[in-house]
């Protein structure tokens, strides 16, 4: 070993390194161009300081006009339907209504960020494919993206995480923070007639509702 390689610095350690890359793509309110147009990649972030630094420096979802998206998906995998990694999958979609505080919107946000960044959801979160956040006047929606819409034992086992984090989400917040969750295929959301789907599973936050009581 030279004289120059012993002064060599070792190289410094990650510090709070995230299990896996996520990049935040944000889709703009420019209805006259096209989709792909109007999505925008942020950043890509893989330690816990990027994560707080990045959600630090931009608006929360409450601050966004009526039209744009926040999307926080596993790098690699773009936030649209016709990738690979989405083509076959679906979502656990929570409803926002309009007569809710905008605080509501960010702490669920936050709230589910957080546990897909942290890892919460075990051995399913190979199946999660990323975080969608649309902001609408008519009241906004955000979901869970998973692969497999067929895979109903993972995706319940997700949506039960879901529920749970959300029940015991900040106790400042008026609860509960939503009625009922439901998992819906992306591809009957894109065939869709109407502004309802039919779900294939759904959680409520009142277990009596669950019980069909």
């Amino acid at each position: 070993m030279t004289d120059q390689e012993q002064e060599k610095p070792a190289a410094a350690p990650v510090l709070y390194p995230l299990k896996r890359h996520w990049t935040w793509w944000y889709l703009n309110d420019e209805r006259a161009k096209s989709w792909e147009e109007r999505l925008k990649k942020v950043y890509t972030f893989n330690t816990v300081p990027e994560f707080w630094a990045l959600y630090d420096a931009i608006r929360p979802p409450s601050g966004l006009n009526a039209m744009c998206d926040y999307n926080v998906f596993r790098d690699g995998i773009q936030p649209m339907w016709e990738v690979p990694e989405n083509s076959n999958g679906g979502r656990w979609l929570i409803v926002i209504d309009r007569t809710k505080t905008p605080e509501m919107v960010d702490a669920i946000w936050l709230e589910i960020l957080m546990a897909l960044v942290g890892e919460q959801f075990g051995k399913d979160m190979e199946s999660i494919c990323g975080l969608v956040c649309n902001v609408r006047a008519k009241g906004s929606k955000i979901s869970v993206w998973t692969k497999d819409c067929n895979d109903d034992e993972t995706n319940l086992r997700i949506g039960i995480v879901l529920k749970e984090k959300l029940m015991a989400a900040s106790k400042d917040l008026p609860k509960p923070l939503f009625d009922v969750i439901r998992y819906e295929d992306h591809e009957s959301c894109q065939k869709k007639t109407s502004s309802v789907v039919k779900a294939k599973l759904s959680l409520h936050s009142a277990e009596t509702a669950e019980n069909g009581m």
